[in-house]
């Protein structure tokens, strides 16, 4: 399992900045320019997605994070619920294979959000805010322990 130091590495919180580039694309076509309510909201859930990646990760508790990662989720759903709306507008025909494309990212958002408080849901780990020095060396030394064991293994192949 990757350890990750920093928001900005996280498969799920990249996917989640590229999602919210495409939309922002997306609302500068023609047909979000006199829909500036939807536009805003569309915007501002898909900012929302990426957002609470990043504060949960930040937290440095592991019911903190779930708490956020479950907000991101059900931003990503905002998104996709706006997405399946605008789809069925007329004045947006000309994009349906576009906003297609992106229901299935944001899906795709999801689903990795999902599976990532799934296994935290099952981890004894209450997160950084309570490891103490010795609670560190404990952590670190079961780390290098089952490095060393999957390196041993390695070698029996």
């Amino acid at each position: 399992m990757a350890t990750y130091e920093r928001f900005e590495d996280l498969p799920v919180w990249k996917a989640a900045i590229e999602l919210a580039e495409k939309i922002y694309v997306l609302t500068e076509r023609q047909p979000f320019k006199r829909k500036y309510s939807l536009r805003d909201q569309i915007e501002r859930a898909v900012l929302s997605v990426s957002n609470n990646i990043a504060e949960g990760f930040e937290r440095g508790t592991t019911q903190e994070l779930l708490t956020f990662l479950y907000i991101a989720r059900g931003s990503a759903g905002e998104v996709r619920s706006m997405l399946c709306f605008v789809e069925r507008l007329s004045a947006f025909q000309d994009l349906k294979s576009e906003i297609s494309n992106l229901k299935s990212e944001v899906e795709n958002i999801s689903r990795q959000l999902r599976a990532w408080a799934d296994s935290l849901q099952n981890s004894e780990i209450k997160g950084q805010r309570y490891l103490n020095e010795k609670g560190r060396r404990v952590a670190q030394n079961k780390k290098e322990r089952e490095e060393f064991l999957e390196m041993l293994k390695g070698y029996r192949k």
